[in-house]
């Protein structure tokens, strides 16, 4: 079971059934902001819907192509954290965050990130490590540039959210990248 302390009352871990429920709850609270960029957020109607989701990302941890996990802090669910399937072949994966709005700019994803991308790079020995986001998303674009990531460019009308086409600017970090970057140091 994937379980990362990210920090104090924070924690990153691998989704489980019981998560369904409040996971739904908190996404249909947030929906309208939410589904401004992330398209799966349309088609998740009920907690059936998030358990499906488990369901996927729970043979994907057991096959090990990588965690999904629930970000908690201070003992609630408070946003997602997960790896789209590992490529062992290339060691590349790419990843991606939520968090509810009210949580936003307190450094949470970037600690989480930090925290993922310890266990990408150290633990798994990736060579590479992906995110892309909505070009007009600077929060969500904001962490890959804090961290040191390359902007590599733009994949235009890439992802279809709510009812538009979304350019995604595509960032990249390469394990001697990650290996040079202070974060990747333990304590930092």
């Amino acid at each position: 079971m994937f379980l990362r302390e990210v920090a104090p009352g924070i924690e990153m871990r691998q989704f489980r059934v019981e998560d369904a429920e409040p996971t739904y709850t908190l996404v249909d609270r947030h929906r309208a902001y939410l589904r401004e960029w992330l398209p799966w957020v349309d088609h998740t109607h009920s907690p059936d819907d998030v358990r499906d989701f488990i369901q996927r990302a729970g043979a994907q941890w057991d096959a090990n192509q990588g965690p999904s996990t629930v970000i908690w802090m201070d003992g609630a669910i408070c946003g997602s954290f997960g790896c789209h399937p590992i490529d062992w072949t290339n060691r590349n994966t790419s990843i991606g965050y939520w968090i509810v709005p009210d949580l936003q700019g307190k450094g949470i994803v970037t600690r989480c990130t930090i925290s993922m991308l310890r266990y990408l790079f150290d633990e798994l020995s990736l060579h590479r490590v992906e995110i892309r986001c909505g070009t007009g998303n600077m929060r969500s674009c904001a962490i890959p540039e804090r961290l040191g990531f390359h902007r590599e460019g733009v994949a235009r009308e890439a992802q279809w959210v709510g009812d538009r086409w979304v350019d995604l600017f595509i960032w990249s970090m390469l394990s001697e990248e990650w290996r040079r970057h202070p974060s990747s140091r333990r304590g930092v």
